[in-house]
Protein backbone atom coordinates (compact mmCIF):
# COMPACT_ATOMS: atom_id res chain seq x y z
CA UNK A 1 0.00 0.00 0.00
CA UNK A 2 1.36 3.45 -0.87
CA UNK A 3 1.65 6.37 1.42
CA UNK A 4 -0.52 9.65 0.30
CA UNK A 5 1.57 12.16 -1.78
CA UNK A 6 3.52 14.55 0.40
CA UNK A 7 1.45 17.53 -1.10
CA UNK A 8 -1.99 15.71 -0.28
CA UNK A 9 -1.15 15.36 3.60
CA UNK A 10 0.14 18.85 4.07
CA UNK A 11 -2.73 20.13 1.95
CA UNK A 12 -5.50 17.99 4.51
CA UNK A 13 -3.24 18.93 7.47
CA UNK A 14 -3.29 23.19 6.67
CA UNK A 15 -7.00 22.68 5.99
CA UNK A 16 -7.70 21.05 9.16
CA UNK A 17 -5.73 23.66 10.82
CA UNK A 18 -7.79 26.76 9.55
CA UNK A 19 -11.20 24.56 10.06
CA UNK A 20 -9.86 24.25 13.81
CA UNK A 21 -8.20 27.40 14.55
CA UNK A 22 -11.59 29.32 12.66
CA UNK A 23 -13.67 27.40 15.01
CA UNK A 24 -11.82 28.57 18.25
CA UNK A 25 -12.08 32.01 17.18
CA UNK A 26 -16.07 31.66 16.22
CA UNK A 27 -16.75 29.50 19.84
CA UNK A 28 -14.44 32.26 21.44
CA UNK A 29 -16.56 35.15 20.17
CA UNK A 30 -19.55 33.12 20.52
CA UNK A 31 -18.35 33.03 24.13
CA UNK A 32 -17.70 36.77 24.56
CA UNK A 33 -21.31 37.75 23.38
CA UNK A 34 -23.31 34.91 25.52
CA UNK A 35 -21.24 36.68 28.26
CA UNK A 36 -22.61 40.48 27.08
CA UNK A 37 -26.19 38.77 26.91
CA UNK A 38 -25.77 37.42 30.37
CA UNK A 39 -24.56 40.55 31.68
CA UNK A 40 -27.35 42.37 30.31
CA UNK A 41 -30.69 40.23 32.36
CA UNK A 42 -27.74 40.54 35.19
CA UNK A 43 -27.76 44.37 34.76
CA UNK A 44 -31.74 45.20 34.49
CA UNK A 45 -32.61 44.23 38.35
CA UNK A 46 -29.93 46.99 38.99
CA UNK A 47 -31.12 49.34 36.88
CA UNK A 48 -34.93 48.51 38.25
CA UNK A 49 -33.41 49.13 41.96
CA UNK A 50 -31.44 52.44 40.83
CA UNK A 51 -34.61 53.95 39.05
CA UNK A 52 -36.73 53.07 41.89
CA UNK A 53 -34.09 54.30 44.20
CA UNK A 54 -33.48 57.80 42.80
CA UNK A 55 -36.37 60.22 43.68
CA UNK A 56 -36.14 64.24 44.47
CA UNK A 57 -37.40 63.26 47.73
CA UNK A 58 -34.54 61.02 48.52
CA UNK A 59 -32.21 63.82 46.79
CA UNK A 60 -33.22 66.74 49.27
CA UNK A 61 -33.51 64.77 52.80
CA UNK A 62 -29.64 64.04 51.97
CA UNK A 63 -28.98 67.33 51.36
CA UNK A 64 -30.11 68.34 54.43
CA UNK A 65 -29.22 64.81 56.36
CA UNK A 66 -26.22 65.20 59.13
CA UNK A 67 -25.51 61.73 57.53
CA UNK A 68 -24.26 62.64 54.46
CA UNK A 69 -20.39 63.19 54.55
CA UNK A 70 -18.51 65.72 53.50
CA UNK A 71 -16.41 65.56 50.20
CA UNK A 72 -12.70 66.94 48.86
CA UNK A 73 -13.11 66.77 44.96
CA UNK A 74 -9.93 65.74 43.52
CA UNK A 75 -8.88 67.29 40.19
CA UNK A 76 -5.79 66.84 38.55
CA UNK A 77 -5.11 69.06 35.82
CA UNK A 78 -2.70 68.93 32.52
CA UNK A 79 -2.42 71.38 29.68
CA UNK A 80 -6.20 71.48 30.44
CA UNK A 81 -6.67 74.99 29.96
CA UNK A 82 -9.58 74.21 27.06
CA UNK A 83 -11.52 73.46 29.34
CA UNK A 84 -10.24 73.14 33.30
CA UNK A 85 -12.07 77.06 34.22
CA UNK A 86 -15.43 75.53 32.72
CA UNK A 87 -15.41 72.23 34.39
CA UNK A 88 -14.55 73.57 37.63
CA UNK A 89 -17.59 76.31 37.16
CA UNK A 90 -19.73 72.98 36.75
CA UNK A 91 -18.50 71.52 40.23
CA UNK A 92 -18.89 74.58 41.87
CA UNK A 93 -22.48 74.48 40.87
CA UNK A 94 -23.15 71.00 42.75
CA UNK A 95 -25.92 70.53 45.37
CA UNK A 96 -24.30 68.85 47.80
CA UNK A 97 -24.31 70.00 51.42
CA UNK A 98 -20.67 70.24 52.13
CA UNK A 99 -17.22 69.84 49.82
CA UNK A 100 -13.96 71.45 48.95
CA UNK A 101 -12.47 71.52 45.39
CA UNK A 102 -8.72 70.87 45.34
CA UNK A 103 -7.54 71.32 41.57
CA UNK A 104 -4.04 70.59 41.11
CA UNK A 105 -2.11 71.72 38.05
CA UNK A 106 0.53 69.27 37.36
CA UNK A 107 3.10 71.33 35.97
CA UNK A 108 1.20 72.08 32.53
CA UNK A 109 2.59 73.55 29.96
CA UNK A 110 0.10 75.84 28.63
CA UNK A 111 -1.51 78.68 30.64
CA UNK A 112 -3.99 76.24 33.02
CA UNK A 113 -2.32 77.69 36.04
CA UNK A 114 -2.72 81.41 34.53
CA UNK A 115 -6.87 80.90 32.70
CA UNK A 116 -7.93 79.60 37.26
CA UNK A 117 -5.92 82.53 38.72
CA UNK A 118 -7.61 85.17 36.10
CA UNK A 119 -11.18 83.24 35.77
CA UNK A 120 -11.47 82.80 39.64
CA UNK A 121 -9.48 85.98 41.01
CA UNK A 122 -7.10 83.35 42.85
CA UNK A 123 -4.25 84.32 45.49
CA UNK A 124 -1.23 82.56 47.22
CA UNK A 125 -2.06 81.09 50.48
CA UNK A 126 -0.01 79.31 52.98
CA UNK A 127 -0.63 75.75 53.43
CA UNK A 128 1.03 72.82 55.09
CA UNK A 129 1.70 70.31 53.00
CA UNK A 130 1.45 66.79 54.94
CA UNK A 131 3.23 64.62 52.69
CA UNK A 132 1.45 61.30 53.78
CA UNK A 133 2.23 59.87 50.53
CA UNK A 134 4.84 60.18 47.96
CA UNK A 135 4.37 63.24 44.93
CA UNK A 136 6.25 66.05 43.38
CA UNK A 137 7.44 69.17 44.63
CA UNK A 138 4.52 71.72 45.23
CA UNK A 139 5.43 75.10 43.98
CA UNK A 140 2.52 76.64 45.01
CA UNK A 141 -0.79 76.52 46.58
CA UNK A 142 -3.75 79.22 45.67
CA UNK A 143 -7.13 80.14 47.02
CA UNK A 144 -10.31 82.65 46.41
CA UNK A 145 -11.56 84.72 49.64
CA UNK A 146 -15.09 84.61 47.81
CA UNK A 147 -15.18 80.82 47.45
CA UNK A 148 -13.45 79.35 50.56
CA UNK A 149 -14.27 75.67 49.14
CA UNK A 150 -11.80 76.38 46.17
CA UNK A 151 -7.72 75.18 46.48
CA UNK A 152 -5.73 75.41 43.69
CA UNK A 153 -2.00 73.75 43.78
CA UNK A 154 0.17 73.90 41.26
CA UNK A 155 3.17 71.37 41.54
CA UNK A 156 6.28 69.88 39.73
CA UNK A 157 4.74 67.64 36.75
CA UNK A 158 4.54 63.90 37.84
CA UNK A 159 1.66 62.67 36.44
CA UNK A 160 -2.05 61.96 37.20
CA UNK A 161 -1.37 59.73 39.85
CA UNK A 162 1.16 61.81 41.46
CA UNK A 163 -1.48 64.76 41.40
CA UNK A 164 -4.33 62.72 42.38
CA UNK A 165 -1.75 61.64 45.72
CA UNK A 166 -0.98 65.53 46.07
CA UNK A 167 -4.21 66.60 46.69
CA UNK A 168 -5.62 63.93 48.84
CA UNK A 169 -2.65 64.49 50.90
CA UNK A 170 -4.04 68.24 51.19
CA UNK A 171 -7.64 67.21 51.36
CA UNK A 172 -9.54 67.43 55.01
CA UNK A 173 -12.61 65.10 54.64
CA UNK A 174 -13.13 61.50 54.76
CA UNK A 175 -14.21 60.87 51.62
CA UNK A 176 -12.46 62.20 48.40
CA UNK A 177 -13.96 62.28 44.50
CA UNK A 178 -11.23 62.11 41.99
CA UNK A 179 -12.67 64.33 38.66
CA UNK A 180 -11.06 64.78 35.31
CA UNK A 181 -10.53 68.42 34.62
CA UNK A 182 -12.16 67.46 30.91
CA UNK A 183 -15.44 66.71 32.48
CA UNK A 184 -18.73 68.21 33.95
CA UNK A 185 -20.67 66.84 36.62
CA UNK A 186 -24.87 66.65 36.83
CA UNK A 187 -25.53 69.44 39.59
CA UNK A 188 -27.20 66.29 41.25
CA UNK A 189 -24.62 63.65 40.26
CA UNK A 190 -22.46 64.20 43.68
CA UNK A 191 -25.28 63.38 45.96
CA UNK A 192 -25.96 60.50 43.85
CA UNK A 193 -23.01 58.60 43.84
CA UNK A 194 -22.83 59.21 47.69
CA UNK A 195 -26.12 57.01 48.08
CA UNK A 196 -24.40 53.86 49.14
CA UNK A 197 -22.05 54.98 51.58
CA UNK A 198 -25.21 56.25 53.62
CA UNK A 199 -26.86 52.51 53.07
CA UNK A 200 -23.71 50.63 53.26
CA UNK A 201 -21.11 52.65 55.64
CA UNK A 202 -19.24 49.74 56.96
CA UNK A 203 -18.77 47.82 53.72
CA UNK A 204 -18.30 50.02 50.41
CA UNK A 205 -14.85 51.22 49.66
CA UNK A 206 -15.84 52.81 46.34
CA UNK A 207 -18.26 54.10 44.39
CA UNK A 208 -18.07 54.91 40.72
CA UNK A 209 -20.74 56.91 38.46
CA UNK A 210 -21.65 57.14 34.65
CA UNK A 211 -19.40 58.39 31.90
CA UNK A 212 -21.68 60.08 28.98
CA UNK A 213 -19.90 61.72 26.02
CA UNK A 214 -20.67 65.61 26.11
CA UNK A 215 -19.78 66.45 22.18
CA UNK A 216 -22.74 67.13 20.62
CA UNK A 217 -24.56 69.12 23.61
CA UNK A 218 -25.61 72.08 24.81
CA UNK A 219 -22.97 73.24 27.79
CA UNK A 220 -23.16 76.88 29.12
CA UNK A 221 -21.08 77.84 32.40
CA UNK A 222 -20.31 74.33 33.50
CA UNK A 223 -23.67 73.14 33.15
CA UNK A 224 -24.90 70.41 30.37
CA UNK A 225 -28.55 72.04 29.01
CA UNK A 226 -29.33 70.09 26.46
CA UNK A 227 -28.37 66.46 25.71
CA UNK A 228 -28.31 65.90 22.28
CA UNK A 229 -26.41 62.72 20.16
CA UNK A 230 -22.79 63.53 18.36
CA UNK A 231 -23.04 64.74 14.97
CA UNK A 232 -19.41 63.40 14.15
CA UNK A 233 -19.59 59.60 13.60
CA UNK A 234 -16.24 59.35 15.83
CA UNK A 235 -18.21 61.00 18.31
CA UNK A 236 -21.35 59.32 18.13
CA UNK A 237 -19.56 55.60 17.61
CA UNK A 238 -17.96 56.94 21.31
CA UNK A 239 -21.28 57.48 23.05
CA UNK A 240 -22.82 54.64 21.86
CA UNK A 241 -19.68 52.90 22.95
CA UNK A 242 -19.97 54.71 26.76
CA UNK A 243 -23.78 53.40 27.48
CA UNK A 244 -22.44 50.38 26.66
CA UNK A 245 -19.44 50.25 28.97
CA UNK A 246 -20.09 52.29 31.96
CA UNK A 247 -23.94 51.20 32.15
CA UNK A 248 -24.48 47.60 30.72
CA UNK A 249 -20.88 46.43 32.14
CA UNK A 250 -20.27 48.19 34.82
CA UNK A 251 -24.05 47.46 36.21
CA UNK A 252 -23.48 44.25 35.44
CA UNK A 253 -20.47 43.85 37.67
CA UNK A 254 -22.55 45.34 40.52
CA UNK A 255 -24.51 42.80 40.56
CA UNK A 256 -22.14 40.21 40.62
CA UNK A 257 -20.02 41.97 43.23
CA UNK A 258 -17.00 42.08 41.29
CA UNK A 259 -16.51 45.99 39.94
CA UNK A 260 -12.98 46.55 39.26
CA UNK A 261 -12.58 49.81 37.64
CA UNK A 262 -14.05 53.29 38.95
CA UNK A 263 -13.32 55.51 35.99
CA UNK A 264 -10.74 58.41 36.64
CA UNK A 265 -13.28 60.91 35.72
CA UNK A 266 -15.58 60.48 38.16
CA UNK A 267 -14.97 57.80 41.68
CA UNK A 268 -15.41 58.46 45.30
CA UNK A 269 -12.75 56.11 47.60
CA UNK A 270 -12.51 56.20 51.56
CA UNK A 271 -9.73 58.80 51.88
CA UNK A 272 -8.36 56.66 54.77
CA UNK A 273 -8.46 53.26 52.76
CA UNK A 274 -6.31 55.43 49.94
CA UNK A 275 -3.83 56.49 52.60
CA UNK A 276 -3.40 53.43 54.17
CA UNK A 277 -2.84 51.50 50.86
CA UNK A 278 0.07 54.38 50.00
CA UNK A 279 -2.21 56.57 47.22
CA UNK A 280 -2.17 56.25 43.55
CA UNK A 281 0.17 54.11 41.79
CA UNK A 282 3.19 55.40 40.08
CA UNK A 283 4.61 54.47 36.87
CA UNK A 284 0.97 53.43 35.10
CA UNK A 285 -1.20 54.85 32.82
CA UNK A 286 -4.20 52.49 34.19
CA UNK A 287 -4.13 54.42 37.87
CA UNK A 288 -7.92 53.81 38.48
CA UNK A 289 -8.51 50.01 37.38
CA UNK A 290 -5.05 49.51 39.12
CA UNK A 291 -6.22 51.01 42.27
CA UNK A 292 -9.42 49.37 42.87
CA UNK A 293 -7.42 45.64 42.06
CA UNK A 294 -5.39 46.46 45.09
CA UNK A 295 -8.59 47.62 47.07
CA UNK A 296 -10.06 44.07 46.52
CA UNK A 297 -6.30 43.06 47.15
CA UNK A 298 -6.22 44.47 50.42
CA UNK A 299 -9.66 43.94 51.81
CA UNK A 300 -8.76 40.11 50.92
CA UNK A 301 -5.81 39.94 52.72
CA UNK A 302 -7.02 41.46 55.90
CA UNK A 303 -10.90 39.55 55.68
CA UNK A 304 -12.41 42.77 55.36
CA UNK A 305 -15.67 42.42 54.09
CA UNK A 306 -16.15 45.00 51.19
CA UNK A 307 -18.21 46.27 48.68
CA UNK A 308 -17.28 48.02 45.49
CA UNK A 309 -20.43 49.66 43.12
CA UNK A 310 -21.27 51.39 40.32
CA UNK A 311 -24.25 53.57 40.47
CA UNK A 312 -26.11 54.60 37.25
CA UNK A 313 -27.47 57.78 37.56
CA UNK A 314 -24.65 60.45 38.99
CA UNK A 315 -23.77 61.31 35.65
CA UNK A 316 -20.35 62.99 34.50
CA UNK A 317 -20.30 64.44 31.01
CA UNK A 318 -16.52 63.99 29.25
CA UNK A 319 -15.26 65.72 26.32
CA UNK A 320 -14.83 62.53 23.93
CA UNK A 321 -12.00 62.64 21.11
CA UNK A 322 -13.24 63.97 17.72
CA UNK A 323 -10.04 62.70 15.73
CA UNK A 324 -9.04 58.88 14.89
CA UNK A 325 -5.99 59.98 15.38
CA UNK A 326 -6.49 61.30 19.05
CA UNK A 327 -8.99 58.18 19.82
CA UNK A 328 -6.55 55.99 19.22
CA UNK A 329 -4.25 57.42 21.45
CA UNK A 330 -6.57 57.19 24.34
CA UNK A 331 -7.46 53.27 23.56
CA UNK A 332 -4.17 52.00 23.29
CA UNK A 333 -2.51 53.94 26.50
CA UNK A 334 -6.38 52.31 28.03
CA UNK A 335 -4.96 49.06 26.97
CA UNK A 336 -1.63 49.59 28.27
CA UNK A 337 -2.82 50.10 31.41
CA UNK A 338 -5.07 47.06 31.55
CA UNK A 339 -1.97 45.36 31.03
CA UNK A 340 0.03 46.73 33.68
CA UNK A 341 -2.60 46.07 36.19
CA UNK A 342 -2.99 42.60 35.50
CA UNK A 343 0.61 42.15 34.81
CA UNK A 344 1.43 43.27 38.47
CA UNK A 345 -1.28 41.75 40.18
CA UNK A 346 -1.33 38.41 38.14
CA UNK A 347 -1.39 36.17 40.84
CA UNK A 348 -4.55 37.31 42.03
CA UNK A 349 -6.34 34.98 38.49
CA UNK A 350 -7.94 31.95 39.25
CA UNK A 351 -7.40 32.17 43.52
CA UNK A 352 -10.16 32.23 45.54
CA UNK A 353 -9.16 33.76 48.25
CA UNK A 354 -9.87 37.05 46.16
CA UNK A 355 -13.41 35.58 45.31
CA UNK A 356 -15.26 36.98 42.39
CA UNK A 357 -12.54 39.25 41.41
CA UNK A 358 -9.79 36.77 41.53
CA UNK A 359 -12.10 34.27 39.70
CA UNK A 360 -14.03 36.02 37.11
CA UNK A 361 -13.25 39.76 36.94
CA UNK A 362 -9.63 39.29 36.26
CA UNK A 363 -10.09 36.22 34.51
CA UNK A 364 -12.30 37.78 31.72
CA UNK A 365 -10.17 40.96 31.11
CA UNK A 366 -7.61 38.18 30.32
CA UNK A 367 -9.58 36.39 28.08
CA UNK A 368 -12.10 39.00 26.04
CA UNK A 369 -9.48 42.38 26.25
CA UNK A 370 -6.61 40.77 25.72
CA UNK A 371 -6.42 37.42 23.89
CA UNK A 372 -9.26 38.16 22.28
CA UNK A 373 -8.94 41.91 19.82
CA UNK A 374 -5.75 39.27 18.74
CA UNK A 375 -7.99 36.20 17.41
CA UNK A 376 -10.79 38.45 16.02
CA UNK A 377 -8.25 40.31 14.13
CA UNK A 378 -7.27 37.31 13.16
CA UNK A 379 -10.61 35.98 12.15
CA UNK A 380 -11.59 38.98 10.40
CA UNK A 381 -8.50 38.34 8.09
CA UNK A 382 -8.39 34.68 7.61
CA UNK A 383 -12.22 33.55 7.48
CA UNK A 384 -13.49 35.45 4.69
CA UNK A 385 -10.23 34.46 2.89
CA UNK A 386 -10.70 30.87 3.96
CA UNK A 387 -14.00 30.80 2.31
CA UNK A 388 -12.84 32.47 -0.79
CA UNK A 389 -10.24 29.95 -1.48
CA UNK A 390 -13.18 27.04 -0.72
CA UNK A 391 -11.56 25.93 3.10
CA UNK A 392 -14.56 27.02 4.79
CA UNK A 393 -18.51 26.40 3.55
CA UNK A 394 -21.19 28.71 3.43
CA UNK A 395 -22.89 28.32 6.49
CA UNK A 396 -19.44 28.74 8.71
CA UNK A 397 -19.11 31.97 6.73
CA UNK A 398 -22.81 33.45 7.84
CA UNK A 399 -22.50 31.83 11.38
CA UNK A 400 -19.38 34.05 11.67
CA UNK A 401 -20.80 37.43 10.47
CA UNK A 402 -24.17 36.51 12.78
CA UNK A 403 -21.76 36.53 15.70
CA UNK A 404 -19.59 39.05 15.10
CA UNK A 405 -21.79 41.73 13.39
CA UNK A 406 -25.57 40.87 14.22
CA UNK A 407 -25.08 40.14 17.89
CA UNK A 408 -22.90 43.21 18.03
CA UNK A 409 -25.83 45.41 16.74
CA UNK A 410 -28.54 43.80 19.24
CA UNK A 411 -26.30 43.96 22.45
CA UNK A 412 -25.28 48.01 21.33
CA UNK A 413 -29.04 48.96 20.96
CA UNK A 414 -30.23 46.94 24.00
CA UNK A 415 -27.70 49.01 25.97
CA UNK A 416 -29.16 51.98 24.28
CA UNK A 417 -32.78 51.11 25.78
CA UNK A 418 -31.75 50.25 29.15
CA UNK A 419 -29.57 53.65 29.00
CA UNK A 420 -32.78 55.41 28.25
CA UNK A 421 -35.08 53.72 30.43
CA UNK A 422 -32.74 54.12 34.05
CA UNK A 423 -31.16 57.79 32.48
CA UNK A 424 -34.50 59.28 30.17
CA UNK A 425 -31.87 61.88 28.85
CA UNK A 426 -33.08 61.70 25.35
CA UNK A 427 -36.45 62.99 24.73
CA UNK A 428 -36.10 63.46 20.87
CA UNK A 429 -37.06 60.90 18.59
CA UNK A 430 -34.69 62.27 16.27
CA UNK A 431 -31.81 61.48 19.11
CA UNK A 432 -32.77 58.09 19.71
CA UNK A 433 -33.11 57.14 15.98
CA UNK A 434 -29.28 58.54 15.43
CA UNK A 435 -27.97 56.84 18.63
CA UNK A 436 -29.71 53.75 17.38
CA UNK A 437 -28.14 54.27 14.21
CA UNK A 438 -24.78 54.59 15.83
CA UNK A 439 -25.28 51.74 17.72
CA UNK A 440 -25.89 49.63 14.35
CA UNK A 441 -22.78 51.01 12.12
CA UNK A 442 -20.08 51.35 15.09
CA UNK A 443 -20.21 47.33 14.67
CA UNK A 444 -18.61 47.98 10.88
CA UNK A 445 -15.59 49.73 11.21
CA UNK A 446 -15.33 51.09 14.47
CA UNK A 447 -15.06 48.00 16.61
CA UNK A 448 -12.85 46.18 14.89
CA UNK A 449 -10.28 49.47 14.61
CA UNK A 450 -10.79 49.16 18.58
CA UNK A 451 -9.68 45.89 18.46
CA UNK A 452 -7.00 47.38 16.24
CA UNK A 453 -5.87 49.74 19.00
CA UNK A 454 -6.42 47.05 21.67
CA UNK A 455 -3.23 44.74 20.15
CA UNK A 456 -1.48 47.86 19.05
CA UNK A 457 -1.31 48.49 22.96
CA UNK A 458 -0.74 45.12 23.88
CA UNK A 459 2.53 45.41 21.88
CA UNK A 460 3.44 48.89 23.26
CA UNK A 461 3.23 47.52 26.43
CA UNK A 462 5.46 44.54 25.72
CA UNK A 463 7.52 47.06 24.74
CA UNK A 464 7.71 48.83 27.72
CA UNK A 465 6.28 52.18 26.34
CA UNK A 466 5.44 54.66 28.45
CA UNK A 467 3.46 58.31 28.86
CA UNK A 468 -0.22 59.62 27.50
CA UNK A 469 0.67 60.92 24.85
CA UNK A 470 -0.62 64.04 23.30
CA UNK A 471 -4.69 64.39 24.16
CA UNK A 472 -5.74 67.45 22.03
CA UNK A 473 -9.06 69.58 23.81
CA UNK A 474 -11.51 71.48 22.00
CA UNK A 475 -13.51 72.49 24.79
CA UNK A 476 -16.76 73.39 26.35
CA UNK A 477 -17.28 76.67 25.29
CA UNK A 478 -19.22 76.10 21.93
CA UNK A 479 -23.03 76.34 22.45
CA UNK A 480 -23.58 72.85 20.90
CA UNK A 481 -20.50 70.95 21.86
CA UNK A 482 -19.01 69.24 19.02
CA UNK A 483 -21.68 69.93 17.19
Amino acid sequence: MTSPPVEWTQSVWFTESVWLTSTFILILQSAQNAVYLYNIFLALPEFIHARARASRLSEWWMITSEATPPVSLLVPAYNEEATIVESLRSLLTLRYPEYEIIVVNDGSKDNSLGSLIEAFKLQPVKRAVPRRVAYAEVRGIYACEDLPNLLVVDKVNGGKADALNAAMDLASHPYVCSVDADSLLDSDALIRAVRPFIDHPETTMAVGGTIRVANGCTVRAGLVLEVRPPRRWVELFQAVEYLRAFLLTRMAWTRSESVTIISGAFGIFRRETLLELGGYEHGTVGEDMELVVRMHRWAASKGVHHAVHHVPDPVCWTEAPSTLKVLSRQRTRWQRGLCETLWKHRDMLFRPKFGRVGMLALPSFLVFDILSPLLELLGLVMVPLCYLAGILSLEFFLAYCAVVFSFGMCLSLSAMILAEYSLQHHRNVGDLIRLGIGAIVENFGYRQLNSWWRVKGIWQFLRNKKGWGEMTRRGFNEKKHGG
